[in-house]
């Protein structure tokens, strides 16, 4: 069990947890939620023992291991499949061992400990879930450096999902996911065996994923049974149970005030008088959930309707080599309207689209038409980094308004959510959240007709998501959205276009009927089409599919080599003429360990026919 005592912890000066005490059983699933700032990776730190506490503990059983994703992003020659199965440490320390060990008795307590920890299906459990989140076979085997950022960290939330700690630890991990890898983390999540907190704004999470919701709110860990839908219910009555009790208090405290006004100076009142003093002395004030204000955003209406359809695409390849286009045979049509989510895997070319449809990509062939005076406003988090970070929200604002008198700027600045001193803090003190705010409103100043908007949720928390799919939903012109957010979308989103295998189809069920999709083609064994970078020249599939099944034969032999060894090894052992009589217990061990190698041996020659066939095949 997880137990927080009185927990106080302080950093830079502020007090973020004030005394909170919870408890989580073993094997629940605990959503945690609280807006931006107050504290829950701050708590996560206490939790590892990065961070001391000012008061109270935080203790844990002591055999319990705690997996929590890497601050940084995994990086070298090391292939994924590599990478990942080196996070399970005991089976990475066993197998290391076992290539040198020679103990007969030694042998057979690594053999027996590896079936225990289900070693043998270590690298299957591996590639299924680096599939689960986005990776086909052939990335799988591909180097770590070759990758970005943003899909190392994939790698690194593979790893920590692989060890399956006894506490696993998640802070936001959707950030680095598409929908389609959020939607296979829900699933896995709501699955796992063992004890997890993951903090999540996204509502989709927290409602199919976990059974429980710690609220952190000025300082104070509250605990709900159930899903967020149920955590909002408990909550909503829970204020109006204390906004209840405020009011008995503030009647009951001016009763007791009055009797002392009235009757302080009256010596025969003075004793009844003093023990009404004492009384409010004592009366500890309740202190109220007040929810706290979350800062509109909004969009300014374009001057105009345009005539529809202001963008038309016909047959159009678009990409950044002419002779390799990211998408092609595209045609689509957007009007006033419109409000389209843009659904696909990461690679599969949406960011590529989106920059056909805001112009900053001319396509190979076909034609784009747009309506005249067509504006178009693109937020993507990528640009938070291109934000001046010695310049506040006001100085932004004057460089879009020239020569405009001081009040009109900072009433812009607070129309985007930077009133009073807000408005003077540079951005480089902002949150990642704030950021947001900014540059959303600085993309949308002038009005658009149409918005396109590329994963702006990330730093956004659930009040703040809430308040952009309202800003979304007024807006009169059309918005095009590619984001991981089940909740968004579906509050917004009234046509859905899949982007994949180098095109763009409409999309007719809704995201319920794409989850059931994508699960199930994930869940496949058959590994999912390989992902070309924009520009990258993709390799034929025979040849890809080829050289992936070289790579399992080549593994496949390895383990059958190693195995094999370790059954020699074995059989010497079991060959000793007195071990039967000598040591019976060793002996039965060394039988098992035996046992289980051969069933290991006949695995791997059974994955070395498959793999062989199907390369047959695919020579033709």
């Amino acid at each position: 069990m997880l137990t927080i005592t009185d927990l106080s912890v302080r950093l830079a000066g502020r007090l973020l947890i004030d005394s909170s005490s919870v408890q989580i059983t073993p094997g629940s699933r605990v959503g945690m939620v609280g807006r931006n700032g107050t504290g829950k990776s701050t708590l996560f730190k206490v939790i590892r023992g990065e961070l001391a506490a000012e008061h109270g503990s935080v203790t844990l059983p002591p055999r319990w291991r705690i997996g929590s994703l890497a601050q940084e992003a995994p990086n070298g020659p090391e292939s994924l499949i590599s990478v990942v199965l080196k996070a399970d440490l005991e089976r990475d320390a066993l197998l290391a061992e076992s290539e040198s060990a020679t103990d007969p008795h030694r042998i057979a307590e690594i053999q027996t400990r590896l079936v225990d920890i289900d070693a043998h299906s270590a690298p299957s459990r591996a590639a299924a879930i680096l599939s689960g989140l986005g990776f086909s076979a052939a990335d799988q085997l591909r180097p770590c450096a070759e990758f970005s950022g943003g899909w190392r960290m994939r790698v690194a939330l593979a790893a920590t999902l692989f060890a399956a700690p006894d506490l696993l630890l998640l802070d936001e991990p959707t950030n680095y996911l598409d929908l389609e890898g959020t939607l296979w983390l829900e699933d896995h999540l709501a699955h796992y065996p063992r004890t997890v907190i993951v903090i999540s704004h996204d509502r989709d999470l927290l409602e199919s994923s976990v059974d429980q919701i710690l609220h952190l709110e000025r300082g104070k860990l509250t605990l709900y049974k159930g899903t967020y839908s149920s955590f909002e219910e408990q909550r909503a009555a829970r204020e109006l149970l204390d906004a209840k009790a405020v009011k008995r208090q503030e009647a009951e405290r001016a009763r007791l005030q009055a009797f002392v006004d009235r009757f302080k100076a009256k010596a025969s009142k003075a004793r009844q008088a003093q023990s009404r003093i004492k009384m409010l002395e004592r009366l500890k004030p309740i202190t109220a959930l007040v929810t706290e204000d979350v800062r509109e955003i909004s969009f300014p209406a374009p001057e105009k309707l345009l005539s529809p359809p202001i963008i038309a695409v016909d047959n159009a390849s678009v990409g950044y080599d002419p002779t390799t286009p990211v998408l092609s045979r595209v045609t689509l049509r957007i009007d006033n309207d419109d409000r389209i989510a843009l659904l696909g895997a990461n690679g599969n070319g949406k960011s590529t689209l989106v920059k056909l449809l805001a112009g900053r990509l001319a396509p190979f062939s076909g034609k784009v038409t747009r309506a005249d005076k067509l504006s178009i406003a693109y937020f993507a988090q990528h640009q938070l980094d291109e934000l001046n970070e010695d310049a506040s929200a006001y100085d932004h604002v004057r460089k879009l308004m020239g020569d405009a008198p001081e009040a009109k700027v900072r009433a812009r600045a607070g129309a985007i959510g930077f009133s009073g001193k807000a408005a003077d803090t540079k951005a480089g003190k902002l949150s990642g959240g704030e950021k947001a705010r900014l540059l959303l409103g600085l993309a949308t100043f002038f009005g658009p007709n149409m918005i396109i908007l590329d994963e702006p949720t990330n730093h956004l928390d659930i009040d703040s998501r809430a308040t952009l799919a309202e800003a979304i939903n007024e807006f009169p012109g059309a918005v095009i959205m590619v984001s991981h957010d089940r909740y968004l979308i579906e509050a917004c989103a009234d046509r859905l276009w899949i982007v994949a295998d180098r095109t763009v189809t409409s999309y007719d069920g809704d995201l319920d009927d794409y989850r059931r999709m994508v699960l199930s083609a994930r869940n496949e064994e058959a590994p999912p089409r390989e992902r070309s970078a924009p520009g990258e020249k993709p390799q034929r599939p025979k040849s890809d599919n080829r050289g992936s099944l070289k790579k399992r034969i080549a593994e496949a032999e390895a383990e059958i080599a190693r195995v094999t060894e370790i059954i020699a090894k074995i059989d010497t052992a079991l060959a000793l003429p007195d071990i039967f009589t000598r040591d019976p217990k060793q002996a039965a061990q060394l039988s098992k360990a035996r046992a289980n190698a051969a069933d290991a041996l006949a695995r791997a020659e059974e994955q070395w026919l498959e793999a062989s066939a199907q390369f047959d095949e695919a020579a033709g």
